[in-house]
């Protein structure tokens, strides 16, 4: 979850479902202004986006940023363009090698704001099978049911 005191635009709900998350960073974005208004608006999807490292330079691809209604049609920007992300050099390195030596993803979790500049949380995953993800959610419902059980008997 992005940190305390952002103001969250989008999260990718699904993809906590579809992947077991074993690492999260944070990282900017290159944006045109446009598009960071339109970020403000909330009008933004990361449904089947993803980030592809080519270079050194992580590149978020698939992320739908609605246009601004507001802007000029000189200045508006396109909807899925590729956007570059800011990381660290140390960052990209340690993604780089860990997605090299094991089958993971890196995928975008949530867009917010943070001191009034967009940011990314990312997503080092490895994706779930089925079985994995009837697991998870069987779990999650026993947790829930104990919490409830305890409540309950609280208030008794």
């Amino acid at each position: 979850m992005p940190p305390k005191g952002t103001k969250t635009v989008a999260s990718n709900r699904k993809a906590r479902h579809d992947y077991e998350v074993l690492e999260t960073y944070e990282a900017g974005m290159v944006l045109r202004g446009s598009e960071v208004k339109s970020l403000r608006n909330a009008s933004c999807q990361l449904k089947d986006s993803h980030v592809r490292i080519e270079r050194g330079e992580p590149l978020l691809i698939g992320c739908h940023i609605a246009p601004y209604a507001n802007a000029s049609s000189q200045g508006g920007h396109e909807v899925e363009r590729v956007r570059k992300l800011l990381l660290h050099h140390h960052e990209i390195d340690e993604i780089e090698r860990r997605m090299q030596g094991e089958p993971l993803t890196l995928i975008p979790l949530a867009v917010y704001f943070k001191d009034g500049r967009a940011k990314v949380e990312l997503g080092l995953a490895r994706g779930r099978k089925q079985y994995d993800k009837r697991q998870a959610i069987a779990k999650r419902d026993a947790a829930r049911d104990a919490e409830r059980a305890i409540r309950d008997r609280e208030r008794s």
